[in-house]
């Protein structure tokens, strides 16, 4: 580690002189090669993480995407002329690297949540290393190190370092680090900022989310339990914006669970590699075990499972449960999985308290016909990011996603922010000659 970040600080000084639209040209490079390669990265995606193939391909799409709007930070004004009082000098505020960024990523996403930081941080004059997850370092880790290679990127910029938590407290730890972007569980990422803090490091945090989606009873019945049913299922519920919480007014609530569960009862459960699948394996047998414990013991207060409940093996059925109040583990928990619960409200007051039971403020959305009434919602939930008529599961690469409480520290990713992220503020001032001093 320590050797790494030595290479990397050397490198990045060298990095930063080079010409911003030079970065650039590096990572539409990048880019390029990506799409090139975009079937043989998302077979990889698949292999690791158990995405079906669409999604794997909608990951190297954005990817890309990531890469080609990155570039032309390098191509933005570097600084602004500020005013100032004082005459005959010339006040300016410019932006340069913060150094070395240690970018640790989870094995849920592990292309697109790589790309969304490695990219701005290189074409802001950084240097990265690199910590994928364990269970994905060829597509969250050698995928980026050989096509960045292969796109011109100088040695001893980049870095990749496999390994488990170990090696990512070894990154979060080394001196010459000077920022870390993590992005993972709300347990990891507490002791992240917690030793990042201590060095006073820049850290940026997106954490996990329990999000709710909230149906009033004027919208469409089917159009929200389709966006319902994706936000809940896509990715085997694997993914922090994931719907989790079906917040439905009680007027509807017993049309919308029956769409809902049609819904799930139709999806494909099986190999990934099959383009027919729909529905693919929980991650590993301690994430499928914990899902089960969390659907038994809200069966175990009172929930009733409508669909799904079991697995086999890693393959978890498309589970839907009702009657689901604060106080069951399938309402306070982040679930990772493919579990939708099914809580209902009497009227707009209640399904504000209901959707800001929560620790986490990742991402919520309003389902209604009434754009007034949904906003109105919206500007009383507890969350970085709100989505009306829409589902939880919405990934953008030109607005900031983040979230508050136990979801993260409110620094969001995209391209409004990443300049900002990924570089420190140097006020210069400039005057002809020394001015006289009282002393």
């Amino acid at each position: 580690m320590s050797a790494a970040a030595v290479t990397a600080r050397e490198a990045q000084k060298e990095w930063a002189k080079v010409a911003g639209p030079k970065r650039g040209d590096v990572l539409r490079k990048f880019s390029h090669l990506m799409l090139e390669r975009a079937e043989e990265i998302g077979d990889q995606i698949v292999r690791e993480t158990g995405s079906i193939w669409a999604k794997a391909e909608w990951e190297v799409q954005m990817a890309s995407r990531e890469f080609l709007e990155a570039a032309a930070l390098g191509s933005q004004p570097q600084g602004i002329l500020t005013a100032d009082l004082e005459p005959g000098r010339q006040s300016i505020a410019r932006r340069i690297p913060v150094g070395v960024i240690g970018i640790i990523t989870p094995w849920n996403s592990p292309f697109i949540l790589g790309a969304r930081a490695i990219a701005p941080a290189l074409a802001m004059g950084n240097a990265v290393i690199l910590k994928p997850d364990v269970q994905t370092p060829v597509a969250g880790g050698v995928v980026f190190a050989r096509l960045l290679e292969q796109a011109g990127l100088p040695n001893g910029l980049f870095h990749v370092l496999p390994g488990g938590p170990a090696t990512g407290a070894a990154v979060v730890e080394e001196p010459l680090v000077d920022m870390i972007s993590f992005t993972g569980s709300t347990s990891a990422g507490r002791q992240v900022a917690s030793i990042a803090g201590e060095q006073l490091k820049r850290v940026a945090v997106e954490l996990g989310g329990n999000n709710p989606y909230i149906v009033l009873d004027d919208a469409d019945i089917e159009a929200a339990a389709s966006a319902g049913a994706w936000g809940a299922f896509f990715h085997q519920g694997q993914i922090c914006l994931t719907a989790g919480r079906h917040l439905v007014h009680e007027r509807i609530a017993d049309a919308y669970v029956d769409a809902l569960v049609r819904k799930a009862k139709a999806l494909v459960v099986g190999d990934p590699f099959d383009k027919k699948v729909q529905v693919g394996p929980i991650i590993n047998e301690r994430q499928a075990a914990n899902v089960e414990r969390i659907v038994a013991q809200t069966i175990a207060k009172g929930g009733k499972v409508l669909t799904g409940g079991s697995r086999k093996g890693l393959f978890f059925e498309p589970t839907v449960i009702t009657g689901v109040t604060p106080g069951m583990a399938a309402f306070d928990e982040e679930r990772f999985g493919p579990v939708a619960v099914i809580t209902t409200f009497r009227n707009d007051q209640e399904a504000i308290a209901l959707a800001n039971t929560t620790e986490y403020g990742l991402v919520a959305a309003v389902a209604s016909t009434d754009l007034t009434r949904a906003q109105r919602i919206a500007d009383g939930l507890h969350s970085g990011v709100v989505h009306i008529n829409d589902q939880t599961v919405l990934y953008g690469v030109y607005a900031p996603i983040g979230g508050v409480g136990n979801s993260g520290n409110g620094f969001g990713y995209g391209t409004v922010c990443n300049a900002d992220l990924f570089s420190e503020w140097q006020w210069i001032t400039t005057r002809p000659q020394i001015p006289t001093y009282p002393f």
